[in-house]
């Protein structure tokens, strides 16, 4: 009777898969130190896989994915069926979420979640990484990928890695003479077969006993042993004897249950690989009550950090796509985001300059000093750039977060598109930007096409901007309704449809005894939701905080333009007319800027509860020539304060120290100091250079002509204090008009006077 073929799984993965599908991820994140596997940390990843002298399968995830979530009980039973198969091969997981892996994930070129690259024994480099592509959750093919690529060691074999090519007759006859094994077992399999690779594998740890897989063609073998149906297997013993190995099913867990128990073999001393002093960092993060009625601006700012400083940051060059993706993500931003007014002119900031890029490709470096506001050095123009989730805190570390915030930051957009109708160009501006931002930037792969295939489906057909706010509402439900019940459900925030009636008795209704959405009702609910009056500051860092300490890293940090004193800041000078130093002109000033609202659509009425301030003094920036349009800036009044004081002691130190003031130094003054503008140290610099005055000479003229401007300007700041440019010059133009109205009736009156004078019969007194 013929034998039964079994599942190339086999019980005992059956039992693996069930095990990890009910323990589901462990407390505090998706992998824990009990895992058959390597935690990996930024000061291990490198000294473990590159220049080993095993084979090294890295899954880099983040624990915000949703198809990371999905796959990690997949990536830990792997894990537990082939923990045998070190040290030819060792198995490890790094966190691209991690603030400190983020740098080391994008050196090893991670774009995208989860990411698995296979390293060679020996690898010398990051880029010697060669990605696997896992085809849906099949251990096998996972499994199956690990043998292919083990097999791609040609020069350098994994000195732990016992072969794994079909044995030959010769290599047969003359085994234990060669080798000093009690047992030998051979596999007959067909070439497309795996099972004789994996029970070698299995068996690696194993002393006394050798595995070799013979294939179909090699009839001398087939004909002596009596081979007839494949896969086979036979012991071979060294006093000559040999038989069929006796299993119940010709399958892997069968063979090697077998092996692993003969007279005399015994496992050999290898110890569970670990990466090197590896501490797993669990430091709790506190519980932050959150009204689930309410949006909190910590969330949104920090997706705009992670959005533009971390998704961003993984490609080192942005090409065709991506650049214009992130182009229209930024002008959506600059135009619609009600932000505090630092991080409002923050995005026009970065908006500004990417239209100004005309070139193709944008390398990160160049945009990463305009995002950390290392280039232009506004300290008035301010994002955070730490993570806080308020509402989209979720119960485990790897439950919301990111996603969640990102969804809020777009039905806050699409909402503020209706509020707002004439600013925009169209009802898939917002949404166009999101999908373009998904597709290109989002790190969840699964996640973006999932989405891409919804936008392709119907996005199209939306026409109005209400409809845009509608559609992107159902759409997030629709993907609620996908996800409830899975592993990225977090238990204390299951995945309802929303808003529920306790938020919105109105949305709901029942015909014919079923559920309907009242979409008017809806409508008005996510306008009044997602309104900025509904926007709360708890736990959002203060402006004054992130102005100080933003400060604090430009001078760290930069460096770039700032003047010295004595004889140093001379001699770059001298360096500079050489054109020695290399630096190019960056010929950046500063400006004044106007007053302006707390951002788009602020109601008067929340502004106070929510944190903005009401009336505000100009701030003084210091900006790029190159951009043609000029943008006013904020300052905080408790910023005002701060600065004002640094800007006495920076007089007190000029005068005790008999020095001038640097350019430097004159930052804060002009901050804090509300009796004069900016004085424009770029332009009067080469102004005065060009008549040939030397480097002390340069020092004192531009003071001077410092404050002949500050002189000229005084009493126009006296009268126009609290006015823009803009507000001005509306005046003139309000004043001029009158002037002109009161002539022409003063003209149509006088004429028609005269006309009654000169008729005849008019009556005269």
């Amino acid at each position: 009777m013929a034998r039964q073929r079994c599942h190339p799984h086999g019980p005992r993965l059956l039992l693996l898969l069930l095990a990890a599908a009910l323990a589901g991820a462990p407390p505090g994140g998706l992998y824990s130190p009990g895992d058959p596997l390597v935690l990996l940390q930024v000061d291990t990843l490198e000294s473990s896989v590159l220049n080993s002298s095993s084979a090294w399968l890295v899954e880099f995830y983040a624990s915000w994915c949703g198809h990371c979530v999905h796959f990690a009980p997949t990536w830990r039973a792997l894990a537990a069926d082939i923990q045998e198969w070190s040290p030819a091969v060792n198995l490890g997981v790094l966190d691209c979420a991690d603030i400190a892996n983020q740098k080391m994930c994008g050196k090893f070129g991670i774009t995208g979640f989860p990411t698995l690259k296979f390293f060679k024994a020996f690898s010398k480099s990051p880029e010697d990484g060669m990605k696997i592509f896992h085809p849906g959750d099949s251990i096998q093919n996972l499994r199956q990928s690990i043998i292919t690529n083990l097999e791609m060691h040609k020069e350098t074999w994994p000195p732990a890695c016992p072969p794994l090519e079909p044995a030959s007759v010769e290599e047969i006859h003359g085994f234990f003479q060669t080798n000093n094994v009690t047992y030998l077992a051979l596999i007959f399999e067909t070439s497309d077969s795996f099972l004789g690779r994996e029970v070698t594998l299995d068996m690696l740890q194993y002393e006394n006993v050798a595995v070799r897989r013979v294939l179909s063609s090699e009839e001398e073998l087939v004909k002596k042993y009596g081979v007839t149906a494949f896969p086979s297997s036979f012991l071979l013993i060294k006093n000559g004897t040999f038989s069929r190995i006796p299993v119940q099913m010709e399958a892997r867990s069968f063979y090697t249950h077998f092996l692993r128990r003969l007279p005399g073999v015994t496992r050999g001393p290898y110890a569970p690989t670990r990466a090197p002093d590896m501490q797993i960092k669990t430091t709790p993060t506190p519980r932050r009550a959150a009204d689930r009625s309410k949006v909190y601006m910590a969330d949104l700012e920090s997706a705009l950090h992670y959005a533009l400083r971390v998704e961003v940051a993984r490609f080192s060059v942005l090409t065709g796509e991506r650049v214009r993706a992130l182009k229209d993500f930024v002008a959506v931003l600059a135009k619609y985001f009600p932000g505090r007014p630092f991080v409002r002119n923050f995005l026009r900031s970065v908006d500004r300059w990417l239209r100004n890029v005309r070139e193709s490709s944008i390398p990160y470096s160049a945009l990463e000093l305009v995002l950390t506001n290392r280039k232009e050095g506004q300290a008035p123009a301010v994002l955070s750039n730490n993570v806080t989730w308020v509402g989209c805190q979720g119960s485990e570390p790897h439950f919301r977060g990111y996603p969640c915030s990102l969804w809020t930051l777009f039905h806050l957009l699409t909402v503020q598109a209706t509020r707002h109708r004439r600013l925009g160009t169209g009802p898939l501006e917002v949404l166009g930007a999101m999908r373009g931002y998904v597709r290109s930037f989002f790190g969840c792969r699964e996640c973006a096409q999932h989405f891409e295939g919804m936008a392709a489906e119907s996005m199209d057909k939306v026409r109005r901007v209400d409809e845009a706010a509608l559609w992107l509402w159902s759409r997030h439900n629709r993907v609620n309704a996908r996800l409830a019940g899975t592993e990225t459900e977090d238990p204390q925030f299951p995945k309802l449809q929303w808003p529920p009636p306790e938020l919105c008795p109105p949305c709901h209704g029942v015909v014919n005894r079923r559920h309907v959405w009242d979409e008017v009702a809806v409508l008005r609910f996510l306008k009044a939701h997602f309104s900025p009056a509904n926007i709360f500051l708890d736990y959002t860092e203060p402006e004054r905080a992130l102005v100080v300490r933003r400060s604090r890293e430009a001078k760290e940090g930069a460096g770039e333009w700032a003047m010295g004193d004595g004889e140093e800041r001379e001699e770059e000078e001298e360096e500079e007319e050489r054109g020695e130093n290399g630096r190019g002109e960056e010929g950046e000033e500063r400006r004044p800027g106007k007053p302006e609202g707390a951002g788009v659509g602020m109601e008067v009425g929340g502004s106070e509860r929510r944190g903005f301030l009401g009336p505000r003094k100009p701030s003084i920036v210091r900006m790029n020539p190159k951009m043609q349009e000029l943008e006013e800036d904020i300052v905080d009044l408790d910023s005002f304060s701060e600065l004002h004081y640094k800007s006495k002691a920076l007089k007190a130190a000029a005068a005790n120290k008999g020095r001038r003031l640097s350019k430097r130094d004159t930052i804060p003054l002009l901050l804090a100091d509300d009796s004069h503008e900016a004085f424009d140290y770029a332009a009067a610099w080469e102004r005065l250079r060009r008549r040939g005055l030397g480097s002390k000479q340069l020092i004192g003229a531009l003071e001077e002509d410092e404050g002949d401007a500050l002189r000229r300007n005084h009493w126009f700041r006296m009268l126009g204090v609290g006015f823009s440019r803009l507000d001005v010059s509306l005046c003139i133009i309000l004043y001029f008009l009158s002037s002109m109205c009161l002539l022409g009736m003063y003209t149509f009156f006088r004429m028609r006077t005269r006309h009654r004078k000169g008729r005849p019969g008019f009556p005269t007194a």
